[in-house]
Parts: structure tokens; C-alpha cells; sequence
């Protein structure tokens, strides 16, 4: 026969095969087009070298196929996909022609037929069967549709046929079985490819078998981690295996105990599984570095010269005698028990009494550590207990963090503004506190971002408050309150002349030399420029002067700068505080009484007049709640004594009592004006002079008992500032005053009372 041939190039046609490819070559384009101009019959045959572009017939396979040309399509870029039917196996006698295309002399040359009896015939169709069944059951490419397939056909030549197009193999290898020119060789060969294809896939099996059983934990691991080492050099992700060694590096250096370094290492050995550039990489990288920063057992040693801690703190603040005393009775126990367990301090006083900075001053006094944990503010017990690292953005909670800062396991950590601390949706920040500060659990205090128990008994908490009654009862129960009370104008000038006054000097650049203050002119300051418990606006004032004085020296008016008490008006302006001072005279239905504020104390004049009305009682000057029902209940009381004083019983129905307390637009309230105001209505009522060099202070019953009241030093400083001399003060507060220096009582008469029978006898003229 003479037919057109296309070279095929990794591709082998058998008989009976239906089979799509790409012709491209413009000889094979233009066979094709010839055969499909004459009978579509063409000879397709496989090239021995896929590299040669122009095949001559030693270039060509021998044996080929006779196909038909089913369908013909023309691709873009002149590429023609041909679907061929292969029909019959041929031999390529020689090749006629090379131009246009071309086309040899083929003959048709079908496998001989073996011949084989009935039953043996029967036999071979048979073993093939199964061999194809086992290697369909090993394979799940092959799957159930190829046994399927196969099991339908029942002539040896065609089972043959099939599975030499079915069988998975290279083109080589099925031109090696078109090569074969007896169906008894093809089945030699076929049997002994499924054989091998079976026994491959058993033993893969079996291997798979036994590695699963016999590789254990430590095995997978170590299998894992080669795999993932040689993928993360691949991607170029080593950076991570990097960082696990690290990180096991510090872990033997770490001084902690066996629970933590488990959960160290396991966390490592999570980080090695990890894609480099994960977000769960970096969460994990954070929690290693979180826990192998925190100090387990790291402890700082501590000072043990009592003497020494007591020079420090001398040195760095005036006063403060009890909470001085209170640090070296610790130190001194400390001494003797060699017991590491913290105590919890609560230094409570107004702002700008130096609660923070004594804190300081003691972390230097003992030699530890200090950390400030602001809680100003804080609602969301997260803060103290952390987050849960299942949440994006997670951390440990500020004592945790405090912790890792200080790097030592028995530092000084100052809790700043406890009682500012509050509560919402987020939970309770005050109870999350309460295990922090209870030496009985705070051993093993749970941060739920470390998950690891963290020892905080070695910890001295101190911390800081403005108002006791601020913290919650079972918090304020944990801590020893030591109360930092306001300081004295004689304090004051000690503390600005020994502390303050160095300390802007130094801050604002200038030498001793260049700027001096006189005492009249800090005690002027102190008096007439600033109204508060402690010190921070004395220091404000002193920064004035500074920077004036630097301004000045600058600008050459003045080598240095002397400031007397004649230049506080130039330098700071015109006086700002005006304390009331006492009456001059003795009057009727005016009496002074004794208030605590958040800058200290202050006096309040009460006035009451009573004019003719409906038996009402009016009260002036932003009074609280508390204040309120104190002139009510003196009010009641004199109404119940009214037949002593001649009072008859429908006075008060035919009259109005007006209370007012002078500056209303300042907001008072507070359980201590309840004698004042009775006096002071007594007084309008019977028209008797209350003495006006006298203060007063106390809450009244119904019954006309004297009850105490507190901030009894601050409320006694007020009455000397205004000059006031004789005070009358609850009998239950002796012992209040007798804690007090004579700096404090000094030239004041003070009267203790316990009912409204004394005070009425001690206040009228």
C-alpha cells in the first residue's frame, strides 16, 4: 500500500486505538491533507529520536499502524488536531517520496495467531482477568470501571488488544509490544508487566504497613522535621529552624522549674511545625519570648543594712515618720525570719504628698527592683489577668508584664491609683486583684496569657490611693493601710527649701549661685500662692521663679537672681489664696465649722436666719446628701429641746429656717457639720452671740450625741490658718489628737465633747 506517513514524536498508535494529537510540521500537515483528499486512511508511526525535525526512514520505527482519519481541525498558528483510529498494524517497507509529505510502501502485517486448544485459551483469558482484578484493587487510578471493562471481553486477542491500549505505560514501551509479531509474545510480555506492577504495589503496601506500625512518636517527629527543614530550604524559610534552636539555647540557660521548661519546650517543637511567615508563627514566637523573659526564679539580693535604708530615706523625704517606720520594721523582720514572703501596703493620702515617690525611695532603701503598675483608669480584667492567646493581638497582663520588666521574681512593684481602678461588660478589675494581693494565693497567680502559675509571694506590693473608701471592702481588707496625711506649711518649707528647690534649680540648668529664695518668700508661696495637701503646685511655683530667673540672666539683665519676698508679685502675679479668717466680732446664727477637702482642710461659715413663714426649711450652697440630712436631724433635735430655751412648740410652724453656707458654687458635703449647723440655728432661734474665735467639728444623733469624724489634723491646720484658737472636737477623737505634733495643736484650745449639751454650753457668748 501506498500511504501518506506522519512521524509521531512520543507517541505510540495501536490497532484499535481512537487517540486526539497536534500535527504542526508542514510535511505531516500536508499528508494529513492528502489523506484526506483520497481515502483518509494514513500510516502513523513513531520517531526512534523525538529531537529530529526531519526524519529519513533509518529515523522511523519499523512497525506502525494504518489508521483512518475520523476528524480534522484547524488550530490556530497552523496547528491541525487529527482524531486517528488505529486499524491495523503495518510494516514501513520503504519510503517513496520526502516533498511534499511523505509516503512509503507499507504492508499490513498483523500479529500472528498462536494456536491454543479451547481450554487453554479459556485458561489464559482467565489468569489475565485476575491479574488485572489484583492490579485494579493495588491501584486506584485503574479502579473498578477498568476491572469492569475487562471483564466483559472473552477472546484472548482482544483482552490482548485492550490491555496494551488500557495499561499504563511509556510510548517506548508499547512500541516494544507493537513490535511483537505473535500474540503469544505479547501475552509473555503483558503477564510480566501486571506481575511486576502487582508485586511493586504489595510491597509498597506491606512497607507502608510496617512504617506505620514500627515508627513511634520521637520517629515522626524527627520524620517531620527533616521534611519540613528540606521544605523551608526550598521556600527559604530556615529562618524558623533558626529560631527554635535559639530559643532551645536560652531554655537551658533558664532558671525555672520543670513545669515551665515543659511547656517551653513543647511550645518549640509546635513553632518547628509551623510555616515561617504564619500569623500562628509570630504568635507562637511571642508566647517563647513572653515565657523565657518572665524571671521564675531569678531573685535579686537585698540589702540588709537597716541603718543604711534608714539614711535613704531620710535623705529622699521630709517627715513620713510612720510609713519610715513601717519599712524598717519590715526590713527588720526580714532580717531576722529570713522569710521572702511580701507584705502589701497601701499608702492612702491626697495627691502631691509624695505616695509615689516614697515608693521609689524605698525600692532604693531596700535594693530592689522597682516597677510602676498604673491602674488609673483600668476596666477590663485583661489588664491584671491578660488575654487568652486565642485572641489576635494578645498579651500578659500588666502585672505579668511588670514582672518581665523588672527581670527578678522579688522586685518593689507600686500598684499606682488602685482606687481608681472600675468595672464594665469586660469583668471586674478589682477582683481580678484580689488574688494578686492575697499572700495566701498570689504564689501560683494565673496570667491566662502565660497559662504557667506565676510566683508573686516574694513581691513587696505597695500601693497607692486617694480615698480608702474608693477601694472594695475585700480588696482594701488584703493590704496594711498606712495613711499619708497632708503636710503642714512647715512641712511644706522644709520639703521646698531641702528637695524642690534643688531639684528645678537642677532641671532648669541653673547653679546654686545663680537664683536664691528667701524664706520669707517660700513661706509667702506656700501660704498665699498654692492651696493643697501636698506639694505639687509649690513645685510648679518654684519652676516659675526658675524660668524667669534663667530668663532674666539670659537676656543680662542680672547676673543672678535673689527673689524676696517683696518680688513674689512681680514674678508670680497677685496673690491667688485668701483664707477666711475668724470673725471679729461675736454674732447671732454664724458659726464656723471644720471641712476636709482633697487639698487639705478648710473652714465653713454656716449662717442660718429665721424669718416668719409655713415651718419650712431651706438650704443654700450646693449642700450634699449627707449635709442635708444633718441640718434636719439638728433641726429635729432642738425641736425636741425647744421647751429649755423657751421656744414655744408653734414657733417653728410659724416660722422658716434658711441654712446657708457662703461660696455656692462650691460643692459640700461630708458627715461633720451636723453640730455646727444645730449651733448655728439654736443661735438665730434664741437670738443668743456664738463666740467668735471658735470652730467647731462633729456629727450630731437625734439624741444629741457627739459621733467622730476623720481627717481631724487637716480640719485643725485650717482652724491655725485662720486664725482661730479654741475648736471643739468629738471626745471620741482624743486619741486622734494625741498622735498629732505639737507643730499641729500648738496655740490652739481644744475642747473635747460628746453631746450638743457641752457644745452649746462651750459655744455661746
Amino acid at each position: 500500500m501506498r500511504l501518506p506517513i506522519v512521524a509521531l514524536r512520543g507517541l505510540t498508535v495501536l490497532p484499535k486505538m481512537l487517540v486526539h494529537f497536534d500535527v504542526s510540521r508542514d510535511k505531516s500537515v500536508a499528508a494529513v491533507e492528502r489523506s484526506m483528499v483520497v481515502n483518509q486512511k494514513i500510516f502513523v508511526v513513531s520517531q526512534k529520536d523525538e529531537d529530529c525535525a526531519d526524519p529519513q526512514q533509518e529515523d522511523l520505527c519499523r512497525i506502525g499502524t494504518i489508521g483512518t482519519i475520523k476528524q480534522l481541525l484547524r488550530m490556530p498558528g497552523g496547528i491541525i488536531r487529527v482524531l486517528v483510529e488505529g486499524e491495523e498494524r503495518a510494516e514501513l517497507l520503504e519510503l517513496l517520496a520526502m516533498e511534499p509529505y511523505l509516503e512509503a510502501e507499507v504492508e499490513p502485517a498483523p500479529a500472528e495467531k498462536t494456536f491454543y486448544a479451547e481450554i487453554e485459551r479459556e485458561a489464559m483469558v482467565r489468569a489475565l482477568k485476575n491479574e488485572i482484578e489484583l492490579y485494579g484493587k493495588l491501584n486506584s487510578s485503574f479502579g473498578e470501571s477498568g476491572i469492569r471493562q475487562f471483564s466483559s471481553i472473552d477472546t484472548l486477542e482482544e483482552m490482548l488488544d485492550q490491555l496494551m491500549i488500557r495499561f499504563p505505560m511509556e510510548p517506548a514501551e508499547r512500541q516494544k509490544l507493537l513490535d511483537l509479531g505473535s500474540t503469544e509474545q505479547q501475552y509473555r510480555v503483558l503477564t510480566g508487566m501486571l506481575e511486576n506492577e502487582i508485586e511493586i504495589g504489595r510491597l509498597k503496601a506491606e512497607i507502608q504497613t510496617k512504617v506505620k506500625e514500627r515508627v513511634d512518636k520521637n520517629q515522626r517527629e524527627y520524620v517531620l522535621r527533616e521534611q519540613m527543614k528540606v521544605i523551608r530550604e526550598e521556600l527559604g524559610e530556615d529562618n524558623v529552624e533558626s529560631d527554635a534552636d535559639r530559643y532551645l539555647q536560652e531554655l537551658q540557660k533558664l532558671d525555672a522549674a520543670d513545669e515551665v521548661k515543659d511547656k517551653i519546650r513543647k511550645e518549640i517543637a509546635r513553632l518547628r511545625m509551623m510555616p515561617g511567615g504564619s500569623q500562628e508563627g509570630t504568635v507562637s514566637r511571642s508566647y517563647i519570648e513572653t515565657l523565657l523573659g518572665m524571671p521564675w526564679q531569678k531573685i535579686s539580693p537585698e540589702t540588709r543594712d537597716i541603718r543604711r535604708a534608714e539614711e535613704i530615706l531620710n535623705e529622699d523625704h521630709y517627715g513620713m515618720e510612720k510609713i519610715k517606720e513601717r519599712i524598717l520594721e519590715y526590713l527588720a523582720v526580714r532580717s531576722f525570719t529570713e522569710n521572702e514572703n511580701g507584705s502589701i501596703l497601701c499608702l492612702v493620702g491626697p495627691p502631691g504628698t509624695g505616695k509615689t515617690s516614697i515608693a521609689r525611695s524605698v525600692a532604693r532603701a531596700l535594693d530592689k527592683k522597682y516597677v510602676r503598675v498604673c491602674l488609673g483608669g483600668v476596666r477590663d480584667e485583661a489588664e491584671i489577668r491578660g488575654h487568652r492567646r486565642t485572641y489576635i493581638g494578645s498579651m500578659p497582663g500588666r502585672i505579668a508584664a511588670g514582672m518581665k520588666q523588672a527581670g527578678v521574681s522579688n522586685p518593689l512593684m507600686l500598684l499606682d491609683e488602685i482606687d481608681k481602678v472600675s468595672s464594665d461588660y469586660r469583668g471586674d478589675t478589682s477582683s481580678a486583684l484580689l488574688e494578686v494581693l492575697d499572700s495566701e494565693q498570689n504564689s501560683r497567680f494565673v496570667d491566662h496569657y502565660l497559662e504557667i502559675p506565676l510566683d508573686l509571694s516574694r513581691v513587696l506590693f505597695i500601693a497607692t490611693a486617694n480615698d480608702a473608701a474608693a477601694i472594695p471592702r475585700p480588696l482594701l481588707d488584703r493590704m496594711e493601710i498606712l495613711e499619708v496625711s497632708s503636710y503642714t506649711e512647715n512641712e511644706k518649707f522644709h520639703i521646698g527649701k531641702d528637695y524642690l528647690l534643688e531639684k528645678q534649680r537642677s532641671r532648669h540648668g541653673l547653679k546654686p549661685e545663680q537664683l536664691t529664695i528667701t524664706d520669707e518668700a517660700l513661706r509667702k508661696i506656700i501660704h498665699n500662692y498654692t492651696r493643697e495637701a501636698g506639694v505639687r503646685n509649690l513645685e510648679r511655683r518654684i519652676g516659675d521663679l526658675c524660668r524667669k530667673a534663667a530668663r532674666k540672666i539670659l537676656e543680662g539683665s542680672a547676673g543672678a537672681v535673689r527673689v524676696d519676698e517683696a518680688d513674689l508679685t512681680e514674678y508670680l502675679g497677685r496673690e491667688r489664696i485668701h483664707f477666711s479668717m475668724a470673725n471679729e466680732k461675736d454674732d447671732v446664727g454664724i458659726v464656723r465649722g471644720l471641712a476636709w477637702t482633697s487639698v487639705g482642710g478648710d473652714t465653713l461659715q454656716i449662717e442660718v436666719n429665721v424669718m416668719p413663714g409655713k415651718g419650712e426649711i431651706q438650704l443654700t450652697g450646693q449642700m450634699g446628701d449627707v449635709m442635708k440630712e444633718s441640718a434636719r436631724i439638728g433641726l429635729s433635735y432642738l425641736r425636741s429641746i425647744a421647751g429649755k430655751y423657751d421656744i414655744p412648740g408653734e414657733y417653728f410652724e410659724e416660722h422658716d429656717i434658711h441654712i446657708h453656707i457662703p461660696e455656692g458654687a462650691v460643692p459640700k458635703d461630708g458627715p461633720s457639720a451636723g453640730i455646727t449647723m444645730a449651733t448655728a440655728m439654736l443661735s438665730a432661734l434664741t437670738g443668743r452671740k456664738v463666740k467668735a474665735d471658735l470652730a467647731m467639728t462633729g456629727e450630731i444623733t437625734l439624741r444629741g450625741r457627739v459621733l467622730p469624724i476623720g481627717g481631724l489634723k487637716e480640719k485643725l491646720l485650717a482652724a491655725r490658718m485662720a486664725d482661730i484658737h479654741h475648736v471643739l472636737v468629738p471626745d471620741k477623737n482624743s486619741p486622734d489628737v494625741e498622735e498629732l505634733s505639737a507643730e499641729i495643736t500648738g496655740g490652739l484650745e481644744i475642747v473635747y465633747v460628746s453631746s450638743m449639751e457641752e457644745v452649746i454650753r462651750q459655744s455661746f457668748v
